[in-house]
């Protein structure tokens, strides 16, 4: 028969147990809780600078590479070149010369920051603007490309235009690719990646609406629009 005094060191030792499985669960529950919010935190704060070496800082170096700021091999390496180059391009647009790509550099870059989205378009849509990138753009820089696909898009908003992808592809005169047949050869990889990236928000065009190559046209209306930038062969016009 057990005792009272018994009875009750059980019920403390009980109790004790208890307490150390409450310490350890809540320290493994809320451990990886913790790794999560600084995780999330960093993601938010990071912006490319000195010493970053990522996919982001290639598409920084080859867009400004492009446009004559850097002039260094693309490495994905952000470096002193770069950091120089970043000055450069932000003193052209007004910006303070950090030599940090943050959020509004790199929004005039045309590269997405980190909240943008994939616009919700369907596979066939999808599969269009990579063709007509494709067929455009072939043989362009893959900045160029990514170029092509946002004037479709930037298209798509405006007013002056259909409001589909399908309806500003195949509108009467829009591309030459349509009326030479060239939209129907392959789809290059690039292209696809391209179509992907103008959808995520990136605009190396600055806003175009319009785009030629002045060494395949003669076309006087084409030739009068306001020229925006130069990318590859390809003049970008408002």
């Amino acid at each position: 028969m057990i005792s009272r005094e018994q009875t009750s060191n059980l019920v403390k030792l009980a109790i004790l147990v208890m307490i150390n499985l409450c310490i350890i669960y809540f320290a493994f529950s809320q451990s990886p809780s913790s790794t999560v919010v600084s995780a999330e935190k960093s993601t938010i704060d990071v912006v490319s600078q000195y010493g970053s070496q990522s996919d982001e800082v290639t598409q920084i170096q080859t867009r400004l590479k492009s446009w004559g700021y850097f002039s260094g091999p693309v490495t994905g390496y952000y470096g002193s070149q770069t950091t120089e180059a970043i000055k450069k391009f932000q003193q052209a647009h007004g910006l303070s010369a950090t030599g940090v790509a943050d959020e509004k550099t790199l929004e005039l870059i045309g590269l997405p920051s980190s909240s943008s989205s994939s616009a919700s378009v369907s596979n066939s849509d999808f599969e269009l603007l990579a063709r007509i990138i494709s067929a455009e753009a072939r043989g362009e820089p893959y900045i160029g490309q990514v170029a092509v696909g946002a004037v479709v898009l930037n298209r798509v908003e405006s007013s002056s235009f259909p409001d589909s992808i399908s309806g500003v592809v195949y509108q009467p005169g829009a591309f030459t690719a349509i009326t030479d047949g060239q939209i129907n050869e392959a789809v290059t990889e690039s292209a696809r990646r391209a179509a992907q990236e103008a959808l995520n928000g990136s605009d190396p065009t600055g806003g175009a609406l319009y785009y030629y190559n002045p060494d395949k046209t003669s076309n006087k209306w084409i030739r009068s629009r306001p020229v925006i930038t130069q990318i590859g062969d390809h003049l970008f016009c408002s």
